[in-house]
């Protein structure tokens, strides 16, 4: 057997933090808020996965579509500058 005891798991506890625009009452991400948008799109312009942003489902859905959005009104890149 190994050292390590069964389901130890070694994952965080506690719970998880709250999704921003649930927290700040947000209807509707929009697209032409770019600096917000930002904060969900890593230094080389991908999208952050929800497990890293902390939104719920409803909300990274919608934020995925406004920085695509975005990108193609040409607010934010599609990749990173160098």
């Amino acid at each position: 057997m190994s050292s390590k005891s069964k389901g130890s798991g070694g994952g965080r506890s506690g719970k998880n933090k709250p999704c921003v625009f649930c927290k700040e009452n947000v209807t509707y991400v929009d697209y032409k808020d770019y600096n917000t948008l930002r904060r969900f799109i890593s230094d080389r312009a991908k999208i952050r996965a929800r497990r890293v942003t902390g939104l719920c489902p409803k909300h990274q859905r919608e934020t995925a579509r406004a920085i695509k959005r975005a990108r193609e009104m040409a607010l934010l890149p599609y990749i990173a500058g160098r």
